[in-house]
């Protein structure tokens, strides 16, 4: 996967793309990162990327004549077809099955807002807009960092395990189960016995149960498009109908 990121803040990227996973994922060659400036595509000496709004109001628009030559020149680095993303406040929100999407693409082309936003028709290059949530942040910068981690980690021989992501929150539709270590007791806290017993139905049992649990209890709205048996269901409305639940709700 090749992953191409136009910013007017291209040095912020480094740190990111250079640790941990994704640095492990570019060195594998799993992924290719290219960060570019786009002020390398404007037109004047003070290499101006926005401007004040048609009609007034507060703020600064960014210029549409930088997005396009950007995106025109960017695409034009490799043959394989580019989907362009922008990250903005009003785009869809980034969930894991949008994650697993983008991850089977072969390329993208991160576009990161700033100020007030992008000039409207900068959207008539885009594919998909997306949003890391609902509040506001300086630039997409840091969105467009959350969404390369994301799929970066998808990406074959990234991590150990081909299997490591299948269990975790949100691949099933749930939260992820209770996580412990060694010591198997700690301050008066111990492990649950099912995880030290061997067992490995009933600990598969046990990790079900309580990711059900635990999205009910933090994130009842996940439940409604999780694929549950009847029995798991149940458990997740008698667990919403809890006294506990219900207080919580006052």
């Amino acid at each position: 996967m090749r992953i191409d990121i136009i910013s007017i803040f291209p040095e912020i990227f480094e740190p990111t793309l250079g640790s941990s996973m994704l640095g492990i994922a570019r060195t594998k060659g799993a992924v290719s990162f290219a960060v570019h400036d786009l002020r390398d595509w404007t037109a004047d000496k003070h290499r101006s990327t926005d401007d004040a709004p048609f009609g007034g109001g507060y703020g600064m628009v960014m210029k549409p004549e930088p997005f396009f030559a950007a995106i025109e020149s960017v695409r034009a680095l490799d043959p394989a077809p580019a989907t362009v993303v922008l990250m903005c406040p009003q785009g869809r929100r980034l969930d894991q099955k949008l994650v697993e999407e983008l991850a089977g693409h072969e390329r993208l082309v991160i576009l990161c807002g700033r100020y007030e936003g992008v000039d409207e028709r900068v959207r008539s290059l885009v594919d998909i807009e997306l949003s890391a949530g609902d509040y506001v942040l300086t630039g997409g910068e840091l969105p467009a960092m959350m969404l390369v981690d994301a799929v970066t980690r998808l990406q074959p021989g990234v991590l150990a395990s081909e299997t490591a992501t299948q269990e975790e929150s949100f691949s099933w539709g749930l939260l992820e189960y209770p996580q412990y270590t060694r010591p198997a007791s700690f301050r008066g806290m111990d492990v649950p016995d099912v995880l030290l017993s061997g067992d490995h139905a009933r600990v598969d049992l046990w990790r079900r149960t309580e990711a059900i649990r635990r999205t009910a209890e933090r994130r009842p709205d996940l439940l409604d498009t999780a694929e549950l048996t009847a029995d798991e269901r149940a458990l997740a409305e008698e667990i919403l109908g809890s006294p506990e639940r219900k207080g919580d709700a006052l």
